[in-house]
C-alpha cells in the first residue's frame, strides 16, 4: 500500500513530539518543586496525550502548588 508509510510517519511523529513534550514538563516540574515531588506524577505526564501536556505545561507556570497543574 502507497499510503503506509506515511500514516506510519505521522503517527511516529505525533508520538516522538508527545514524548518531548512530557520530558520537558518533567524537567521544568522537577526545577520548580524538585525531583522527588515530579516522581509520583512522571506516569501520568508520560501516558497523557499531547494536548493533555500544554494544558498542564500552561498551568505549571503560575501553580504555586504541584496539585495545582492537574486540577
Amino acid at each position: 500500500m502507497k499510503f503506509t508509510q506515511p500514516v506510519k510517519s505521522v503517527l511516529e511523529l505525533r508520538k516522538g513530539m508527545q514524548q518531548g513534550e512530557a520530558t520537558i514538563m518533567l524537567r521544568l516540574m522537577a526545577r520548580k518543586y524538585g525531583v522527588d515531588v515530579v516522581v509520583a506524577y512522571r506516569e501520568r505526564i508520560e501516558k497523557a496525550d499531547a494536548e493533555t501536556l500544554l494544558e498542564w505545561s500552561e498551568r505549571l507556570l503560575f501553580a504555586e502548588k504541584i496539585e495545582d497543574i492537574f486540577h
